[in-house]
């Protein structure tokens, strides 16, 4: 009698267990049925949009570059003296409250001049190749400046040139630290995208899931107003201070980024 209830016992539970596997591959089948149709290529489960953002800003500094170029038979009096004209032009930069740090030299180069002798060359027919004679050294310093009061740099740039200092370029107006409008750009930039992708998702009938992927670049800016740049050389011997608009400079920032959607 007791084997017999063991062996019904045996029999139900292999009954519930059967029950319940065949329960579970149910499920797997319409699960496997829900998925037709669908693909895990994020090619065909995503959708990319773009968006674009831009914030201005009043620079706060003014770059400024100069170059001291000397010419002479000998190469340390050539560096004696581009050293004595810089040294000018330093000395006019601190009474400007030019803070030292500010000021950093980008090149310093020492080139041997040559000339070449076409003696001998019979007229209408080519010289023959000649050797070249060292006839004197150019030494040359350029020196970037940073003007963090940007209306002083209409006062710089007029200390230099009365200086005959050649080859002034500037001002360079600019942020000396532009994280936080590129970050104002690329937030507006991120919201025009989420805004098309949701109505892309609304014109598609589907519904925007996480954000898979995201690419950003930030563009250099440009300056609004007359903000640029000007050259002098040596002919440029005025102490007069120019007039120079400051302007704004806008950031832009362009992003792509790619959505999962159901």
């Amino acid at each position: 009698m007791q084997e017999l209830m063991n062996n019904k016992v045996t029999r139900y539970a292999l009954i519930a267990v059967l029950g319940l596997l065949a329960l579970f591959l149910l499920v797997k089948t319409l699960d496997s049925f829900d998925e037709i149709g669908r693909t895990d290529s994020p090619i065909m489960n995503t959708i990319t949009v773009t968006g674009e953002g831009r914030a201005a800003a009043v620079p706060d500094i003014a770059r400024i570059t100069y170059t001291v170029m000397e010419n002479h038979a000998n190469v340390a009096t050539a560096q004696e003296q581009a050293t004595e004209k810089n040294d000018a032009a330093l000395a006019a930069l601190e009474e400007l409250d030019i803070a030292e740090e500010d000021i950093r030299t980008l090149s310093y180069n020492v080139s041997p001049q040559y000339t070449y002798n076409s003696r001998g060359c019979a007229p209408g027919f080519p010289c023959p190749p000649q050797t070249p004679t060292i006839t004197g050294y150019q030494v040359s310093q350029t020196v970037e400046v940073k003007v963090r009061e940007t209306d002083k740099a209409s006062e710089v740039l007029g200390a230099l040139g009365g200086l005959g200092v050649q080859n002034i370029y500037g001002p360079e107006f600019t942020l000396d630290d532009p994280k936080d409008v590129q970050a104002e750009a690329r937030e507006e930039a991120i919201t025009e995208a989420r805004e098309e992708a949701e109505r892309l998702a609304k014109q598609l009938g589907v519904r925007l899931g996480k954000v898979v992927s995201y690419n950003d670049s930030n563009n250099s800016p440009y300056p609004y107003g007359m903000g640029g740049g000007m050259e002098m050389d040596a002919t440029v011997k005025s102490a007069a201070a120019p007039t120079l608009p400051v302007g704004q400079n806008e950031y832009t920032a362009n992003v792509s980024i790619t959505y999962e959607i159901r």
